[in-house]
């Protein structure tokens, strides 16, 4: 089986933001980058995949060339070969432009399943999946928790709202999108980091038409929140009235009884 993971280099969780001059996106030039978490859950499941019933873990990455990290990362882990599209015009696409971009770069792989995280974080559109499932013509399951490959066709179950779940079968091939937390995921051992500098890392440029073309959604500006606190007093002096009224707020605006 091969399987095609899509992940993503993100600003580090720690990292403090800075909004840029422009107010369109935060200054990323003096930034530290880790994977995308949900990515790494998606690599790890495809890694189990391949242990389980065999094949090929392939690692799709997009960005500029210190998205080589998060390629480095995953072979050492595990995965086989690399596909990095390369450019520094890459990392702001719009979700719909960066589907067309990987659809581009991985259409000839003819992969049986395709995986990725559930969304990025710090986008957080959680569309780029489904919308690139919906290019290459392939069925495809958000939010999976679990996957069963042992059969002809695949099992997936999917987080619900509400504490509710979902098995759903579906045929192969397929793309999902995977939930964080859905399993422990492995470190890059020293044998795995040694047998990463040996691995295919094929490099691919974006099409200019798609990335050079009008964007189907922007950010107009990006802002911190205001901090405003506001004090209402209940009841006019009357503790019993502004009793009753306090919890006429807690019921029926808070909603908290």
């Amino acid at each position: 089986m091969k399987i095609l993971v899509l992940m993503k280099q993100v600003a580090n969780k720690d990292a403090i933001l800075r909004i840029n001059k422009d107010s369109t996106w935060i200054e990323e030039a003096d930034l530290s980058f880790e994977v995308n978490e949900s990515d790494g859950y998606a690599l790890e499941e495809a890694l189990r995949i391949k242990e389980k019933v065999g094949g090929e873990v392939v690692v799709v990455s997009m960005g500029p060339p210190r998205a080589k990290s998060v390629i480095k990362d995953a072979l050492a882990r595990g995965a086989d070969r690399a596909i990095h599209v390369v450019g520094d015009n890459v990392v702001h696409l719009s979700p719909f432009a960066a589907a067309s971009v990987l659809a581009e770069a991985i259409r000839d792989e003819q992969a049986d399943l395709i995986m990725s995280g559930l969304q990025s974080d710090d986008y957080g559109y959680a569309q780029t999946g489904v919308i690139l499932a919906e290019i290459l013509g392939l069925p495809h399951a958000t939010i999976v928790i679990e996957i069963d490959c042992s059969g002809d066709e695949l099992r997936v179950k999917r987080e619900l709202e509400s504490g509710w779940y979902q098995w759903y079968t579906m045929p192969k091939p397929a793309l999902l999108t995977i939930q964080s937390g859905i399993s422990q995921i492995r470190y890059a051992t020293l044998k795995g980091i040694m047998a990463a500098k040996k691995k295919e890392i094929k490099e691919v440029a974006p099409s200019a038409e798609i990335v050079g073309g009008p964007s189907h959604q922007r950010i107009d500006k990006i802002y911190l929140p205001q901090k405003s606190k506001q004090t209402q007093f209940l009841g006019g002096g009357d503790a019993k009235k502004g009793a009753v009224e306090l919890a006429e707020k807690l019921r029926n605006e808070a909603r908290v009884i």
